[in-house]
Formats: C-alpha cells, sequence, structure tokens
C-alpha cells in the first residue's frame, strides 16, 4: 500500500537547506511524485527553483517509515513554490489548479493520508496577517472539496523566530502576527495540527531554514501527524531519531540505486562502476 503526502507552500516547504550539510537520506520505500509516477525520493525533491535543497519532507517521511508497516511506501507529492503568497494560492489561481491536478493523478496510485503547509513570509508585511485566515481558509476548504478529503489531517508549520533579522528582514516585519493567525487557524479548524519552528535556525539569508533545522522540523511534523496534536516547542527525541534514520542499513537495491546515481552524474567511471556493483552483488 502507498500512503501520499501533499506538500504545499513556499520556499521553506520546497527547502532551501544546503545538501552538503546533513546526511543524506535514501530509501526505497520513499517515493516522490514525477510526471505521475512514483519514483524513488532524491533530494532537492521540490524542485521549484535551482536553490532548491533540503526540506522537512524527507525526515518526516523516514520518521514515518519507523512507525508503520515496513511493506508500505510513503510518497510525497511536491507542489511548494517560492517567493509565494496566499492571493498566488487562492483557489482561482495556477499554483492551486496545479496541486488538485498532481494530487488526484496521486489519488490514482496511492491513499492520500496527510497534508503539509508551511507559508506565511510573503504575507509578512503590509497588515496581510489581517486577512490571513479568512484567504487561508478559502484554499483549505476548497482544496479538501475538490479531493475529497474532509478529515485528513493538515500540519502547518511556524515561521522562523528569526525572520526580520536577516538581509530582507524589512519584509517579513510582521512574522509574528501570521504565526498567531496559524496557530488561531489550528484552533478553528479540526484535523488541523500547528508545529513551533522552536530553536530551529536559518541559512546566513535569515530567510530560509537551515538544513539541520529542516531535518528537526520534519520531526516535529510527523509528530503532530502520528500523536494529532499540536508541537509548541522543540522534541527531546530530534536528534536520536534522526540518529536511527541516518544509521538505517541500506538495502542491496539502495546501494545500487546510489551507486547509479554516481555514476549517471560523471563522479565514477565505469570500471569503478563495475567493480563496486560487483561488490554490493
Amino acid at each position: 500500500m502507498t500512503h501520499s503526502f501533499l506538500m504545499i507552500g513556499q520556499s521553506n516547504m520546497a527547502g532551501r537547506g544546503f545538501l552538503e550539510e546533513v546526511p543524506p537520506i535514501y530509501d526505497e520505500k520513499i517515493k516522490m511524485l514525477r510526471n505521475g509516477r512514483w519514483q524513488v525520493m532524491t533530494e532537492p525533491l521540490n524542485y521549484d527553483r535551482s536553490t532548491a535543497g533540503v526540506g522537512l519532507a524527507a525526515s518526516f517521511a523516514s520518521a514515518w517509515r519507523l512507525f508503520h508497516n515496513q511493506e508500505d511506501d510513503i510518497a510525497l507529492i511536491p507542489c511548494a513554490d517560492g517567493g509565494t503568497s496566499l492571493d498566488d494560492w487562492d483557489i482561482e489561481g495556477s499554483l492551486f489548479e496545479n496541486t488538485v491536478l498532481q494530487a488526484k493523478a496521486a489519488q490514482k496510485i496511492s491513499t492520500l493520508q496527510g497534508i503539509l503547509w508551511h507559508q506565511g513570509e510573503n504575507d509578512s508585511l503590509g497588515n496581510r496577517h489581517i486577512q490571513y485566515q479568512q484567504k487561508l481558509t478559502r484554499i483549505i476548504e476548497q482544496l479538501r472539496k475538490e479531493l475529497n478529503i474532509p478529515h485528513i489531517p493538515l500540519i502547518i508549520g511556524g515561521l522562523g523566530n528569526f525572520l526580520g533579522n536577516g538581509i530582507y528582514g524589512k519584509y517579513f516585519n510582521e512574522h509574528h502576527q501570521i504565526n498567531e493567525a496559524l496557530m488561531q487557524f489550528t484552533e478553528a479548524n479540526e484535523n488541523t495540527y500547528f508545529v513551533s519552528s522552536d530553536g530551529l535556525t536559518a541559512n546566513p539569508d535569515g530567510v530560509h531554514f537551515d538544513a539541520a533545522s529542516q531535518r528537526k522540523f520534519g520531526i516535529r511534523y510527523f509528530e503532530a501527524f502520528h500523536d494529532k496534536k499540536n508541537i509548541p516547542e522543540a522534541l527531546v527525541h530530534e536528534t536520536d531519531t534522526l540518529d536511527t534514520i541516518y544509521q538505517r542499513p541500506l538495502t542491496k537495491n539502495e546501494k545500487m540505486g546510489i551507486l547509479q546515481h554516481q555514476f549517471g552524474l560523471g563522479k565514477i567511471s565505469v570500471q569503478e562502476f563495475g567493480l563496486q556493483a560487483s561488490a554490493i552483488q
């Protein structure tokens, strides 16, 4: 069975963590939607920009794998787009239309189990927070209606507390109000849970969560989904859970998949490929 999750929002959902700063996650039971088919997940998973990198979904999926039937697949539907506001996500716009299209394609080959949402940086100025709940309600209600998913969990992450201090800080001077609006939205809607960004840190730009924080954020998102509750602060077991994920032994198929990837990128010669492939077999 394949359990799928929809990823929507802006760049911190897509992921901008630097790939080289954390161990990779590669698991043949974690899939991503590409061209209407499932492929084994690799990062960047949500390739919306050339700067795409580590996001929260990979560690979310890995945490899910620790608690579920090892025969089942978890699949991710990447639809986040960097630099987008709630107006960009309105139900009459192309982002919403594409999300519905991708999710319906996934529903033909999986069971949609949850929605992962992170957005709000581009609404953190000009008093946009005043209408934030109203606009978000319109989007989520229509999305649930279009996909016929009235009750599946919606997990919403808070904006980074570092916003306002970086090089673009003047554009995010109302991020605290957006976080309040997000928390109020979860309180007002069933099957909706808020995940705090408490203690998470940023890339040098002061806008995007760094790779290590994205890994922790994914663990928090999973905890909210699994326990059906808000996560108001950092979890004490985040590091231990990530260590377990990173230390998972790779299967032969996974080792071969990584080797083929390295060969396809020209990182190893055909002779090296043959020798390492023989060792794996």
